[in-house]
């Protein structure tokens, strides 16, 4: 089962959930070409999409990575791991 999470953002269209980043944010994607990326926070406005450039958004997917290994969750450690291959590699 999968646990994929989509946004449609106004300007670039479909957005892929990458992983947390803290608590009430979120690491986007664009779907199809995975270049541009987005820190999405929840706020009471609603969303608010904060650009963020590849090398950011690939620290903070290998924090979050550590973050998995030091908790013990394989599971999510193995799926987050592939998400980092496809994408930054």
């Amino acid at each position: 089962m999968s646990n994929e999470t989509y946004l449609s953002h106004p300007n670039f269209g479909l957005l892929y959930s990458v992983c947390p980043v803290e608590s009430g944010r979120e690491l986007y994607t664009t779907l199809y070409a995975q270049r541009l990326f987005f820190v999405v926070s929840h706020s009471p406005d609603g969303l608010e999409f904060e650009p963020v450039g590849r090398s950011d958004a690939r620290m903070m997917v290998e924090a979050r990575l550590r973050l998995l290994r030091r908790l013990g969750r394989g599971a999510e450690y193995d799926q987050l791991q592939k998400v980092h291959k496809q994408t930054f590699l």
